[in-house]
């Protein structure tokens, strides 16, 4: 099964443990966030990586080959010229994405115990154009979501912006978690070009194509993305991942 890791961000939140590595290179509990991801998504099958590299791309090139790939098949997306976003980032990979089976994506700077076995069967049956995990927590900006999970909207409550797709009786607020699966054919039905995020993408093509969240209800979520987050991921037992 294939997924794509993104580690190619500049990582200026964990300043300054990013001054002389990439975010992915930062280390929790004796290994790299890197480290974390592979060995989380390789658990549940996924031995076909793509990671993409932007910031201090040569190192992360480097610990790959050190660790041979950790037994993997591995490959590399390379964004060093020009950071493409999260949109940019799955088309620029898509020549290893592309197939016939849904393809995992996770952040680099996530840490979860969600059961990813789970979460590719509900993806599976609910048969939409791709899942996002979320989860119900306090953020800025949400996903707005229907009864049944499907994608409606997205909204920023610190600046009042909002982008409705689709028109329901109900929008419930969801915490986007990092961590998602797409099917292939999306590739088909991109029209943006060079850098671009994932969420307007997806809510451009919502109303034609079914595009749902699931709601996690594992015991632990952490994003890694400032030093105090770094701290408290150290009390983490990563055993139980």
């Amino acid at each position: 099964m294939k997924a794509m890791i993104f580690a190619a961000g500049l990582g200026t939140r964990l300043y300054p443990h990013t001054t002389n590595k990439p975010k992915a290179l930062v280390e929790v509990s004796s290994k790299t966030l890197l480290q974390h991801a592979i060995e989380k998504v390789a658990k549940y099958g996924y031995n076909q990586l793509v990671i993409n590299v932007h910031h201090f791309g040569d190192q992360i090139i480097d610990f790959l080959e050190r660790k041979g790939n950790f037994g993997l098949d591995i490959q590399i997306s390379d964004e060093k010229d020009s950071l493409l976003d999260t949109g940019g980032a799955i088309l620029n990979a898509a020549t290893y994405l592309e197939g016939n089976e849904p393809f995992l994506v996770y952040n680099v700077d996530v840490i979860s115990n969600i059961d990813l076995k789970l979460f590719r069967e509900y993806h599976e049956k609910k048969g939409g154009l791709a899942t996002l995990v979320v989860r119900d927590r306090k953020t800025e900006r949400y996903l707005l979501l229907d009864d049944s999970m499907q994608l409606s909207g997205w909204r920023n409550l610190k600046t009042g912006c909002e982008n409705i797709s689709r028109q329901v009786q109900k929008y419930n607020f969801w915490a986007y978690s990092g961590i998602q699966i797409i099917n292939p054919p999306i590739f088909k039905l991109i029209t943006e070009t060079g850098k671009f995020p994932l969420i307007p993408l997806y809510l451009r093509l919502s109303n034609e194509y079914p595009i749902f969240g699931y709601n996690d209800p594992s015991s632990l979520w952490m994003d890694l993305g400032k030093p105090d987050q770094l701290k408290e991921a150290g009390k983490v037992d990563f055993g139980e991942l």
